[in-house]
């Protein structure tokens, strides 16, 4: 398909996708950038880490985006308490039959909000693991697949720290996107206030189906990339790894850089942020748009750096301002 014609059938698309904006917007004050994020994990199959203080509607927007779409969404409370159980289901037996029975549990959803995701002990988050990973739930000897689409939104508290526990740094690689939401300026917190006040659980939904997302998935995996943009996605992901090799005098800050799973997720990332620029072809300013957040949490600091009170957004601004771009 010529990139004209593709660009002529991405306008055509993102009409529906540009309705599920406006949508969210009639309830989320501000916060384009975890609006288009959210976007973009349902373009590309993605789970989300969602980082941000209490407050910042990151429920509700996850919960409209389920309700817009039609899509089963449960929330699940992270506790020190949780048993892996709690979320995939568990054999009760039957009196009647003289049988073992599977229960499910909250798993079995489309969109699961994984709330304070960190609170939970490593038994819990191994068996989150297999579902972000595998799309499927062994419970007792059998396996169940999850219903498709399946999406993990994690949120988790940057401050309180006590009484959590660390994500294994498998899991935290399964996420496509780590996003940082803050709070909102003075003019949207007066919004906010008006349209609580107002009532804005009454605002109806106007509903999108699923086939429109479904055939949007499809043209993005059909946008252009360049080699020479691959390149530099690779050398983007390389340069977290070496980046000795790039005359980047960040060795002491960088304990391990990102895998190969952050490549795959940026080209796919750029892919989607083209597909809602109306763009069939992915620019080296898409690829720099979506590092921060493919990147963030792939990179785990040196002691030194954190120690210099660095953090990883500053070495990846460091890395894009200093590698040649094609």
């Amino acid at each position: 398909m010529e990139i004209q014609e593709l660009t002529e059938r991405i306008e055509q698309k993102s009409v529906a996708v540009r309705i599920v904006v406006a949508e969210l917007e009639k309830v989320i004050v501000g916060q384009k950038n975890l609006i288009d994020r959210l976007l973009i994990g349902m373009l590309c199959d993605g789970h989300l880490l969602i980082e941000g203080l209490p407050g910042l509607a990151k429920t509700t927007a996850v919960k409209r985006l389920a309700s817009i779409i039609d899509l089963s969404f449960q929330r699940i409370q992270f506790t020190p308490d949780l048993l892996p159980a709690d979320i995939t289901g568990t054999q009760i037996y039957r009196p009647d039959t003289s049988k073992f029975e599977v229960k499910k549990g909250p798993i079995f959803h489309n969109i699961i909000l994984a709330d304070e995701i960190n609170r939970a002990p490593a038994k819990v988050q191994s068996a989150l693991l297999e579902a972000m990973q595998e799309k499927q739930v062994t419970v007792g000897n059998e396996t169940f697949m999850l219903p498709l689409p399946f999406l993990v939104l994690a949120t988790q508290n940057p401050i309180e720290q006590e009484g959590t526990y660390p994500l294994p740094e498998a899991q935290i690689d399964r996420f496509m996107l780590k996003i940082k939401i803050d709070y909102p300026a003075e003019s949207e917190e007066k919004e906010i206030m008006k349209r609580v006040y107002s009532g804005i659980d009454d605002i109806p939904v106007k509903k999108v189906d699923l086939s429109v997302f479904t055939a949007a998935k499809d043209l993005v995996g059909r946008i252009h990339m360049e080699e020479k943009v691959l390149d530099y996605i690779v050398r983007l992901v390389n340069a977290t790894r070496k980046p000795v090799d790039f005359n980047l005098d960040l060795r002491h800050m960088i304990a391990y850089g990102a895998s190969p799973r952050a490549s795959i997720f940026l080209g796919l990332a750029a892919r989607a942020h083209a597909f809602l620029s109306g763009r069939g072809y992915v620019t080296p300013q898409d690829i720099k748009s979506m590092a921060p957040d493919v990147l963030r949490h792939r990179i785990l600091l040196s002691y030194e750096a954190e120690a210099d009170g660095l953090s990883t957004d500053n070495i990846i601004v460091q890395i894009l301002e200093r590698l040649e771009v094609p």
